[in-house]
Order: structure tokens, then C-alpha cells, then sequence
């Protein structure tokens, strides 16, 4: 996967969690508030994994000339 379509993944489902939060919150269903902390944690790590991946990227364009 590139990172672009980790950060894009990411941005999704940060949204999508803050939406579920937001239904449990007003309906006050902490089964929903929970699934959208978790998709909203995993919408973060899936936007880090796709900084670390243009940070690799550039730092081997750098070692390699490319840059």
C-alpha cells in the first residue's frame, strides 16, 4: 500500500470513528463510543504508517542521489 492510500485509509476511518462516537455518545451506547475510539486509533496509526513510508522514502532519495 502506498502512503498516500495509508493516509486516505487513515483520514477514513479517523472520520468514520469520530462519527460512531458521536451516534454513541448522543444515544449513549458505550459499545458504539468504544468501536469508534478503536477505528479512530487505528485511522492514526494508519496515517503514521504512511509518514514513516514518505520519511523512508525520501531519506533512501537523499542516501541515493535522488533528492
Amino acid at each position: 500500500m502506498s502512503s498516500t492510500s495509508d493516509k486516505i485509509k487513515g483520514l477514513a476511518n479517523e472520520a468514520a470513528g469520530n462519527v460512531k462516537q458521536g451516534i454513541g455518545n448522543v444515544t449513549d451506547n458505550e459499545k458504539l463510543k468504544a468501536e469508534g475510539q478503536a477505528q479512530e486509533l487505528k485511522g492514526d496509526a494508519q496515517k503514521t504508517a504512511g509518514d514513516v513510508k514518505d520519511g523512508a522514502k525520501h531519506l533512501a532519495d537523499k542516501v541515493t542521489g535522488k533528492d
